[in-house]
């Protein structure tokens, strides 16, 4: 089984965790410490919320400054387009920055936000059958 971790840099881990935790995530225990957390995403995605520190011994050269430029937006799908505006909602009530309008193309439907550190995230569903016809 193939299994993806996303690896991010935080300036406030323990923030970044009650964050992540108002959208519904938990964490692995076992690979979460001082340094960072493992937030579960499914049974085979993860996203490693690393403090600064932690974060360099994975790279060379400087860490981005997500609010002055954009990494990569991550995607999220979701169960409904509810689903996807309950996400958001939570996510702006625990102090995330809206970042693009929503994007509705009818079979395919998105929103997107930064996180506490600028880090960009999307939450999107996609109803197949709609698609389709």
């Amino acid at each position: 089984m193939r299994m993806i971790f996303v690896n991010l840099p935080v300036k406030d881990l323990e923030a970044s965790k009650t964050f992540f935790s108002a959208l519904g995530f938990g964490f692995d225990a076992r690979m979460t410490d001082a340094n960072a957390a493992c937030m579960i995403v499914s049974e085979t995605s993860f996203v490693m919320l690393l403090t600064e520190a932690r974060f360099r011994d994975f790279i060379t050269g400087e860490i981005s400054d997500a609010h002055r430029a954009t990494e990569v937006p991550t995607c999220l799908s979701a169960e409904s387009r509810e689903e996807v505006d309950d996400l958001l909602a939570r996510a702006l009530a625990a102090s995330a920055k809206p970042w693009k309008p929503a994007m509705d193309y009818g079979f395919m439907y998105g929103v997107s936000f930064q996180d506490l550190d600028g880090h960009v995230w999307e939450l999107m569903h996609m109803d197949a059958s709609a698609q389709a016809g």
